[in-house]
């Protein structure tokens, strides 16, 4: 059975018990014959749910040694006065939960401050009993249309994901010019900068992907744009193209920005998860462009990489599997090298 299960007579005493509940609840159904249960799991919740007699709703315990497990406990009287003690992980089921939880309380109070700001200004302006100048409307409006363009790039990022985790893998995919596609990120990066870095790129080997041209602009696109917005002006950005021994393409973007602390790095794909609320806001971000860019490397079987020191800067490294690459020697499209962009 894929569940614990565990015999108790009266007293609550073990008389048998199956080898997912000794793994579940760290019992042995030899040595532990005979000896009380709550004995042998300590945790207060569990011995008041085994000692209370009336068992019409399921125990929730987490229960923590070399993996945390959630478990779903249900005690059910049969026979001559003995218990039945059935045990389910429900560790996944409740990080589900908890992750959807999360989710709707990030967008709603990521969607909530900028509409609190455009609803306070509105209805200044139909009050009006106040006058605005013509300099100060002009900060007004536009402070609305930066509050609404935030909250459009959330709802299009949503879509994105949504998107991503509906469609089961992808229906068109054609072959993509790296130098190509290297020159259009390089295009869009500068604009974004607005002159305020350095950039650089570098392509040793002509390829072409085979994939979605979309999506992959879209997270590689996403990449740039971070590395962009985490370093300060004056700073270097580098994207970079080139196939491993191994025979994967490699395309990384580094930058000389303000770097991740290690302990940070495991969730950066997380939605909404950011490492500086403050700055993230300031810059623009929804928090969800690195979860798409997993989502993006999943359906293309590719990876992300991330290596980052505090004050040193980080690099983004999109390893695309070599089964997806093919040889671009013979195509028109120009090679880029060393390409600098100040």
């Amino acid at each position: 059975m894929p569940d614990a299960v565990v015999i108790l007579d009266s007293e609550n005493h073990i008389e048998w018990c199956n080898p997912m509940a000794e793994r579940f609840l760290g019992i042995d159904g030899g040595k532990d014959a005979g000896q009380p249960i709550i004995n042998l799991v300590r945790a207060p919740d569990f011995a008041a749910y085994v000692q209370q007699g009336v068992y019409g709703e399921p125990l929730e315990l987490k229960l923590a040694r070399s993996e945390e497990l959630i478990l779903s406990l249900r005690v059910i009287p049969y026979g001559q006065d003995q218990k039945l003690l059935l045990c389910r992980d429900v560790t996944q089921a409740s990080r589900l939960e908890t992750m959807r939880r999360d989710f709707v309380a990030n967008v709603s109070h990521e969607l909530k401050t900028p509409l609190t700001v455009v609803n306070g200004f509105l209805e200044t302006l139909v009050d009006g009993r106040i006058k605005f100048t013509e300099s100060r409307s002009r900060e007004v409006f536009g402070t609305m249309q930066h509050q609404t363009d935030r909250m459009l790039r959330l709802v299009e990022d949503l879509l994105t994901l949504s998107t991503l985790e509906s469609s089961a893998g992808l229906s068109v995919e054609v072959e993509i010019d790296v130098g190509a596609l290297l020159q259009g990120l390089l295009d869009e990066g500068a604009a974004l900068s607005g002159g305020r870095h350095r950039f650089l790129v570098e392509c040793d080997a002509p390829a072409v992907i085979v994939g979605s041209d979309a999506e992959l602009r879209s997270a590689f696109g996403n990449l740039v744009a971070n590395a962009i917005h985490y370093t300060p002006p004056g700073g270097e950005v580098r994207l970079s193209w080139c196939i491993r021994d191994s025979g994967d393409g490699e395309f990384t973007v580094a930058d000389t920005g303000v770097g991740i602390e290690p302990r940070h790095i495991p969730r950066l794909t997380e939605r909404f998860y950011r490492i500086d609320h403050s700055r993230s806001r300031e810059t623009g971000g929804t928090g969800l462009g690195l979860a798409i860019v997993k989502h993006v490397l999943t359906r293309h079987q590719a990876t992300l990489e991330i290596l980052s020191e505090p004050g040193r800067g980080s690099r983004f490294s999109a390893i695309i599997p070599g089964r997806r690459l093919k040889s671009a020697v013979t195509r028109s499209q120009p090679r880029v090298l060393k390409v600098a962009l100040s």
